[in-house]
This record gives structure tokens, C-alpha cells and sequence, in this order.
């Protein structure tokens, strides 16, 4: 269990999204944060991730490889596809 609330992760999520970000942006993708709930972290792939065959290996060696890191060992990254934000407040 992560000991913090969705409001504390909240920036620490976004530091890690910014520090990423360049490297995303270098094959032509970006990460948007969508929220903290219960402790999960919702993100979207956009850009040239979206669809490409190696965006679940940039969100598990990459954005969750780096909150683990940065954050704690145990925080979970869900991606949200392009198209289905509606119902990522459903998720938790």
C-alpha cells in the first residue's frame, strides 16, 4: 500500500511525467496526466504512441520503471487509451 494521498502523489506524479516527457517527445509521443485515484496513477499515451507496438514496453520500462523510482516501489501506472477518457474515472 502506497502511504500517500492522491493529493500528495498528485505533484510528485507530475514531476516524473515532465522528466519523461522529452523522451517520448524524441520518437514523436507525449504522456498526458489524467489523475491520482486511489492511489493509481491514470495517464494517456497520445501522439506516435498511440497505436505503436512498443508503447506497453514504454509505460512498463519507462513511465512506471521511473514512478517506481522517483515515487515508490509499489505505485501502479494505468494508460488510458485515446478515446476511452470518460471512462478512466470508472477505474480504481
Amino acid at each position: 500500500m502506497i502511504p500517500f494521498s492522491d493529493e500528495e502523489l498528485y505533484p510528485a506524479v507530475e514531476n516524473v511525467i515532465e522528466k519523461i516527457r522529452p523522451s517520448l517527445a524524441l520518437d514523436g509521443g507525449d504522456i498526458v496526466l489524467l489523475g491520482v485515484k486511489n492511489g493509481k496513477v491514470h495517464v494517456q499515451l497520445r501522439g506516435a504512441c498511440i497505436g505503436c507496438a512498443s508503447s506497453g514496453n514504454t509505460l512498463k520500462y519507462g513511465v512506471v520503471r521511473q514512478m517506481r523510482i522517483d515515487i515508490h516501489p509499489e505505485i501502479e501506472v494505468i494508460n488510458i487509451p485515446v478515446g476511452m477518457e470518460d471512462l478512466w474515472d470508472q477505474t480504481g
